[in-house]
């Protein structure tokens, strides 16, 4: 019994370091572009993305090993979490010629980024 509560400790330990460096991540991403907004997508055995768009426009993501991480992470940094990607939310992501081309070459045929 002592065994499995010393494992749960270590556990909920490593839980909140991992936390709190992707809450610092996610800190870092909101200063330098004018605040943040997040939604977090279940991927499977991977884990949780923290997908994050700025106030102007930029966004980018990050992986929590489990939910409960992400959901702390962004507690943690302050930032506004919302439901689904959609609407206002969606609408505030400014892409660039890199995602287009990113995107071309995927879905028709355009040239690689690799």
């Amino acid at each position: 019994m002592a065994e499995k509560k010393v494992e749960e400790t270590a556990s909920d330990a490593r839980a909140e370091r991992t936390a709190a460096k992707l809450a610092k991540q996610i800190g870092a991403f909101a200063k330098k572009h004018g605040g943040a907004e997040g939604q977090l997508a279940y991927i499977g055995q991977m884990g949780t993305r923290i997908v994050l768009v700025g106030e102007d426009g930029t966004w980018g993501d990050l992986v929590a090993p489990t939910h409960a991480i992400a959901v702390s992470a962004a507690g943690k940094s302050g930032i506004t979490l919302h439901e689904s990607f959609d609407g206002e939310f969606a609408a505030k992501v400014r892409t660039g010629p890199y995602e287009w081309t990113r995107m071309a070459g995927i879905q028709v045929g355009g040239p690689s980024n690799g």
